[in-house]
C-alpha cells in the first residue's frame, strides 16, 4: 500500500455495490482507494434492482436512510431499474431526500488516447438539481391539454450559482458562464440570470458571461474552450453535460458529483450494462473518477490527486480496457481488475503527455457556502387574476360569457389560449383547444375576497373553470408576463 505522505482523518462513507457491472467496478475502484492510502471506514447498503423487487418501488430500504444520513457521503455503483410497474428513478429520489443541489460534471478530452470531437475540452457544468422542471408537478388540466410547473426559486438560484463561483475559486477556474432562456421564460430564467449577475459581483476576480441556452449549448459542443465553469438549470444542465460528456468523448469514462448543504453522492454517469456484467471486461473509470471527486470533498486532496494522475498514466501508456482500447495506441488490453492493478501500479506517477493533476491542499482554502437568504421582505399586492377554463367553442363566444364576469374595477382584459391573445381581435389562423387563460385586471389593488366572488360569479354563470393564478406585484414590479400579442 502506498502510504499518504499526510495524515488523514478517517472518513465514514455509504458505498452501494449496484447491478450490473457494479459490483465488479466498484470492487476494483475500492481496491485503487485502499492502496493509494484513502482513509475510509466503509458502510455498505443494498440498494437498486433487487430492492426494488423486494416491494420498494423507490429502490432503496427505509433502513439505509439512516446510514446515509450518519455518513453524509454517498459513492454509489450504478444500478437496474425494473422496466415497468411504476418504479421511481432512485437517483432523483436520494437528490430530493437529501437536498443534493448541485450536480458537478467534469467533461475533460483525452484525446488522443479516447478521439474527442474537440480536443484540449476541459470544462465542468455545474447543474441545478432539484428545481425548475424536474419538480415534476404536472396535471391534466383538459383532454386535450397538459401542464408541467416549472419551479425556480430565490433561494435555489443562490445555492446553486454560488457553488458554481466558489467551485471556481477553490478549483483555480478563471470563469463562469451562466445560461438561461431568459428572453422567453423572463421570469422564471429571468431570476437565475438576475440572481447570477447580483452574486457574480461578489467575485471580481472571476470572469462571468450569460448566455441564451440555445446558442450556448451550440458553442460548448463546437468551441468548448469558450467556457470553463457553466451554471445553469437542472433541464438544460442534464442536455449539456450528456452533450459536452459526449463531444470529449468520454461518456463512459466521466464520474459526477451530487453535493448538498450536509450530504453527498458521487456515481459514474454511464448505466449498469448489463450485457457485459460478470465478464470482468467493464471499465471501472468513471466510478474511479467520480470517488476521485469524493476524496476532493472528503479533504483527502492528495490521495485524491495520486489516484488521478497513476490514472492518467494508465492510459498513457497504453493500458486500456477494450471499450476504448484500439490497435494504434493500445500496448496491451485487460479487464477490470487488471485495469485496477495498472493504477496502482503507477501510484505515485505522473502522466507526460497529459497535464499532471493538481488538487488545492489548504484546507482553510475550502469553498465558503453562506446559506441563501429565504422570503425577504417586499411590498406585495395583487392586481388581478388569471381564470383558467374548459371551453370547447369559439374564443368570441367565450369572450362573451366572460366578459359580464367583471364587477367594478376588475374586468376582463384579455382571453389567451396556449398563450397566445385569441380575444379580442384574435387572429383566425391561431389554434384553438380546450383550454383558455382569460385574465381580469384591476388598476388598483384588490383583495382577497374580489377574487373568491368572481370566481363565486363564475361558478353561478356556469364557466367550467380548472385553476386560478393571481397577478401580483412586488415593489411595483410584475409578477407575471404578457399573453403573447397582449
Amino acid at each position: 500500500m502506498v502510504q499518504n505522505t499526510t495524515m488523514q482523518v478517517q472518513s465514514a462513507i455509504t458505498v452501494a455495490h449496484g447491478d450490473g457491472i457494479g459490483p465488479e467496478i466498484m470492487a476494483a475502484t475500492l481496491r485503487v482507494l485502499r492502496e493509494a492510502g484513502a482513509n475510509l471506514e466503509i458502510h455498505t447498503i443494498q440498494v437498486g434492482e433487487s430492492v426494488y423487487k423486494s416491494g420498494h418501488t423507490s429502490g432503496i430500504p427505509p433502513e439505509a436512510w439512516e446510514t446515509l444520513r450518519a455518513t453524509k457521503v454517498f459513492l454509489k455503483a450504478p444500478i437496474t431499474t425494473p422496466q415497468g410497474g411504476g418504479y421511481k428513478s432512485l437517483n432523483v429520489t436520494i437528490r430530493k431526500t437529501l437536498g443534493l443541489y448541485a450536480n458537478v460534471r467534469p467533461c475533460v478530452s483525452y484525446d488522443p488516447i479516447v478521439p474527442s470531437l474537440r480536443k484540449g475540452m476541459n470544462l465542468v457544468i455545474v447543474r441545478e438539481n432539484e428545481e425548475d422542471l424536474y419538480a415534476g408537478i404536472e396535471h391534466r388540466q383538459t383532454e386535450d391539454t397538459v401542464q408541467c410547473l416549472k419551479l425556480v426559486t430565490r433561494p435555489g438560484c443562490e445555492r446553486i450559482i454560488r457553488y458554481a463561483f466558489e467551485y471556481a475559486r477553490v478549483n483555480g477556474r478563471k470563469k463562469v458562464s451562466c445560461m438561461t432562456k431568459d428572453n422567453i421564460m423572463k421570469l422564471s430564467d429571468g431570476l437565475f440570470h438576475k440572481v447570477f449577475d447580483q452574486i457574480g459581483a461578489e467575485y471580481p476576480e472571476i470572469e462571468k458571461d450569460h448566455w441564451i441556452i440555445d446558442i450556448g449549448m451550440a458553442r460548448a459542443g463546437t468551441k468548448p474552450e469558450l467556457f470553463d465553469v457553466i451554471v445553469t438549470l437542472n433541464l438544460y444542465g442534464d442536455i449539456l453535460s450528456d452533450i459536452t460528456a459526449e463531444v470529449a468523448g468520454s461518456v463512459g469514462l466521466a464520474g459526477s458529483a451530487n453535493i448538498g448543504e450536509s450530504c453527498a453522492m458521487f456515481e459514474a454517469i454511464h448505466g449498469s450494462a448489463p450485457l457485459i456484467a460478470g465478464k470482468g471486461i467493464a471499465n471501472p473509470s468513471g466510478l474511479l473518477l467520480s470517488a476521485v471527486q469524493m476524496l476532493i470533498h472528503l479533504n483527502q486532496t492528495e490521495v485524491a490527486e495520486r489516484i488521478h494522475n497513476a490514472w492518467l498514466r494508465t492510459l498513457e501508456d497504453g493500458i486500456h480496457t477494450g471499450d476504448i482500447a484500439r490497435p494504434e495506441i493500445t500496448k496491451q488490453q485487460v479487464g477490470t481488475e487488471d485495469f485496477a492493478t495498472a493504477v496502482i501500479a503507477r501510484l505515485g506517477q505522473e502522466p507526460t503527455l497529459f497535464p499532471p493533476v493538481r488538487v488545492n491542499h489548504d484546507p482553510s482554502d475550502s469553498m465558503k457556502l453562506t446559506p441563501p437568504v429565504r422570503g425577504s421582505s417586499s411590498r406585495r399586492e395583487t392586481f388581478g387574476i388569471d381564470l383558467f377554463v374548459r371551453w370547447l367553442g369559439s374564443a368570441d363566444d367565450l369572450g362573451a360569457k366572460v366578459s359580464v364576469l367583471g364587477s367594478g374595477s376588475l374586468q376582463l382584459q384579455v382571453i389567451t389560449c396556449r398563450g397566445v391573445k385569441v380575444y379580442p381581435d384574435g387572429m383566425p389562423e391561431t389554434l384553438l383547444t380546450d383550454h383558455f387563460r382569460c385574465r381580469f385586471m384591476s388598476p388598483t389593488p384588490i383583495g382577497l375576497a374580489e377574487i373568491v366572488a368572481l370566481q363565486q360569479r363564475a361558478l353561478d354563470a356556469g364557466v367550467d373553470f380548472l385553476k386560478t393564478e393571481h397577478l401580483v406585484q412586488f415593489d411595483g414590479e410584475p409578477g407575471y408576463s404578457l399573453g403573447q400579442g397582449q
